[in-house]
């Protein structure tokens, strides 16, 4: 029987998804990619509790963009779906969102306290600190939990996608951090970038950073995004 969404996309999604514990960002199955196919009306994620060793392509769920319905699936889809799905209704640019519970964010996420920009590592990805949201409620937390998850984070970026693209990340209070991108593939790598940055802020404060100039912040944003990025190479045909 044929697939709603390409071969393709569910080996995005599937690699995405195994790359979480080989970057070190899950303890057991602490962590989930999805990629949308905004045409079928539909994005893929990984099931609920699976262990990474054992997850293959068919094990994936394809989840109705419309109203979080399983397109297709044996398995129950991630508890984390509906937080995806309302990041995708919200920011029409991304294509793939990943969440873990990775150490160093995590601990950010626990404190409240956004992970600041202290130098150009940071800078590369982030134009500005990786903000974090408002506590739930009590009302957010009993009814719609994990979309309200998702809402939470839209509300702290205003909605506003310019603002989702540059900076592709949040943390939930108490949490843990929720990234995105263009695809299942960035929206990982920017897991793993998001992890590297608090480590390293950790680190940074913990010696008493000085203010890094904002001119060299931005240079550094500047050269890999936007209309005078230079950064990289082509891929080769």
């Amino acid at each position: 029987m044929s697939s709603v969404v390409s071969e393709e996309l569910r080996r995005e999604v599937l690699e995405a998804n195994l790359r979480i514990p080989r970057a070190g960002l899950a303890t057991l199955t602490w962590g989930n990619v999805s990629g949308v196919d905004r045409e079928a009306g539909v994005f893929v994620i990984k099931p609920s509790g699976v262990d990474y060793d054992a997850l293959t392509a068919e094990d994936l769920v394809v989840v109705s963009l419309a109203d979080g319905s399983v397109v297709e699936g044996r398995l129950r889809p991630s508890t984390d779906t509906e937080t995806h799905r309302s990041l995708y209704l919200a920011f029409p640019s991304i294509g793939g969102v990943t969440h873990t519970h990775s150490t160093h964010a995590v601990a950010f996420a626990q404190a409240r306290r956004p992970i600041p920009v202290l130098g150009t590592t940071h800078a590369d990805t982030f134009n500005g600190p990786v903000p974090v949201t408002a506590v739930l409620t009590p009302e957010q937390c009993a009814r719609d939990y994990e979309y309200n998850t998702g809402q939470v984070i839209v509300d702290l970026l205003g909605r506003d996608d310019v603002r989702a693209r540059e900076v592709p990340g949040a943390l939930v209070a108490h949490h843990g951090p929720f990234t995105w991108g263009a695809t299942a593939t960035k929206s990982l790598e920017h897991a793993v970038i998001c992890e590297a940055v608090a480590e390293m802020a950790l680190h940074t404060l913990a010696l008493g950073p000085a203010d890094p100039p904002q001119h060299l912040l931005d240079r550094h944003f500047t050269r890999k995004h936007g209309p005078d990025a230079y950064y990289g190479n082509a891929p080769s045909a």
